[in-house]
């Protein structure tokens, strides 16, 4: 085996681990609500995460990547040692994939867009020097640590306080459920097909304007709307179920919002954030192909099927200790209040893609969960378990730096 092709089979060996990483800690959160709100079984969510997440990524995960994401370093500094790079971006994978499996080990969910950058920047800082990695882009990230789970916090109380005094602080729960859940559903699909066309999408190249954007979420919003309305309408009232539980019939009501919501999440998830597994591999190919370092590099559709089929491989197998710490840990979830947890995270994002802020899909969540929890009271939320899950955003992006250039060194001294 010549070095050339050594190099591309190891690219894709470590993208394989990377994309199964993903799938057990990122894709475990994204479902998390979901599965914690009792909305659907883990099986099922392993079913649909197979056929969206992989979708997702396959569709519309991209033909073309950034070689580096979100310009943390310049990669024409590289351009007269490919050899670096390819070692860079070797370790990089290695490093984040080892970081996501020891974080999903513990339960902790992590930001796998940080991981990989934190790799990324430790390679940078060491392999090329420390005027390579742009420091203000890094300082965004950190930020963002605060702003991401603090807005989708405070939107998901807010939706939840809609949730209890239109429907669950009433006397006639069940009518009101039936009269404004088909509204939470139109609002529901706008934000998410939103956040599927500016944040997924994009890495097709399909360009839409703002107002192209809002017309096909509307129209997709409004079928939705009265996809569920008929759905809802056939649900019969359990006289038995609710009178021990006074909302069994409301929260099934809601149950139906939760798995148009988990499928729309994992389409929009899939195509984003396979391109933390892609992206480097794509790299890789490209440089020991060429021997040329730029800026984007093409993504043949076997490297889009390997990001997708590690992503669901990596939810089935490793997924409910993280599943487990977002939908039961944190605070008690219903579809009620899953649901509200779910729009926070869609609207947040949404907002964020918009305004160009750095968000993180994960602290959005857990931030989401987190406002739902105390719309009934700081009692509701576990303390110790939000102290651990920020304590593991701390530490991610040097985790990744440290373990990155560790595996930089390695590789450059046995390769």
């Amino acid at each position: 085996m010549d070095q050339m092709t050594l190099y591309i089979v190891l690219a894709a060996v470590f993208g394989l681990y990377m994309a199964w990483a993903i799938g057990a800690n990122d894709v475990a959160n994204a479902m998390a609500t979901s599965t914690g709100a009792k909305a659907i079984s883990f099986k099922q969510a392993v079913i649909i995460a197979a056929v969206f997440e992989f979708a997702g990524a396959v569709l519309a995960g991209g033909s073309v990547t950034s070689t580096i994401r979100s310009g943390i370093v310049d990669a024409s500094l590289l351009a007269g040692t490919p050899e670096l790079m390819i070692y860079g971006m070797l370790g990089s994978l290695l490093a984040a994939a080892v970081w996501l499996n020891l974080a999903s080990k513990l339960g902790w969910p992590v930001s796998t867009t940080h991981s990989i950058i934190g790799a990324i920047v430790g390679f940078a800082a060491v392999g090329i020097g420390m005027e390579a990695v742009q420091w203000g882009k890094v300082g965004q990230i950190v930020m963002s640590w605060v702003v991401s789970p603090l807005v989708s916090g405070v939107i998901a109380f807010l939706i939840f306080r809609t949730v209890q005094v239109l429907i669950l602080d009433r006397k006639d729960p069940i009518e009101r459920a039936r009269r404004y859940v088909p509204v939470y559903m139109l609002v529901a699909a706008f934000m998410v097909v939103m956040m599927t066309l500016m944040k997924g999408l994009t890495h097709v190249g399909l360009q839409l304007t703002t107002r192209q954007n809002l017309a096909i979420a509307v129209v997709i919003a409004i079928v939705v709307a009265i996809a569920g309305k008929l759905i809802i309408d056939r649900i019969r009232v359990d006289p038995a179920a609710d009178s021990k539980f006074r909302f069994a019939t409301v929260e099934r009501i809601f149950g139906v919002l939760m798995v148009i919501t988990a499928c729309s999440m994992a389409f929009a998830h899939g195509s984003n954030d396979v391109a933390n597994a892609v992206g480097p591999v794509a790299a890789v190919i490209a440089v020991a192909s060429t021997g040329m370092v730029e800026g984007q590099s093409a993504v043949s559709p076997w490297v889009l099927l390997l990001g997708g089929g590690g992503i669901v491989l990596g939810l089935a197998t490793y997924g409910r200790q993280v599943m487990r710490t977002v939908g039961t840990k944190i605070t008690a979830l219903t579809p009620s209040r899953g649901f509200a947890a779910e729009m926070s995270a869609a609207s947040t994002i949404v907002l964020a893609s918009s305004t160009g802020l750095p968000i993180s899909t994960t602290h959005t969540l857990v931030g989401a969960v987190l406002g739902v929890g105390m719309a009934r009271g700081i009692s509701a939320i576990n303390l110790t378990v939000i102290r651990n899950i920020f304590l593991s955003w701390l530490v991610t992006v040097p985790a990744g730096a440290v373990l990155s250039v560790l595996f930089f060194f390695i590789l450059r001294a046995v390769l």
